[in-house]
């Protein structure tokens, strides 16, 4: 339990660093990225990309971060607050100008050999919506 902890916490450093690579070397290869509102990727590449994306549209900080894992190790999930900047407008969504964004929100993981294999994060996209616009 606790290498998993180790490397969701390591995993959630690395976002708040804005450091894709620290992220990536926490993934399994063939990680299965499910986001809120959208497809399911595969693969660390695929996560990178979106990475890379994100960080062009938004400058994000995640705060007050509780970290739970399964007592066999194989699952994880936190709690965190995002704080954000919408920097850069994304396809689909209201224009960015800078706005300011605060939204409660969780991940849930998969763990396989001290590496994440599973990604699932949740918000709630109307909330962010209302905020942003």
């Amino acid at each position: 339990m606790n290498e998993t902890r180790a490397v969701i916490e390591a995993y959630f450093r690395a976002f708040n660093a804005d450091d894709t690579a620290a992220m990536l070397d926490c993934l399994a290869e063939d990680v299965a990225h499910h986001v809120n509102e959208g497809q399911v990727r595969v693969g660390r590449q695929a996560f990178g990309e979106f990475c890379t994306h994100m960080s062009y549209c938004y400058a994000e900080q995640l705060t007050d971060m509780v970290v739970f894992a399964s007592e066999d190790g194989t699952r994880a999930a936190a709690e965190y607050t995002v704080n954000g900047t919408y920097k850069a407008t994304d396809s689909g969504l209201p224009e960015a100008t800078g706005q300011t964004y605060r939204l409660p929100a969780g991940s849930f993981f998969s763990v396989r050999d001290g590496l994440i294999s599973r990604v699932v994060t949740y918000y709630n996209l109307a909330d962010w919506i209302r905020q942003v616009s």
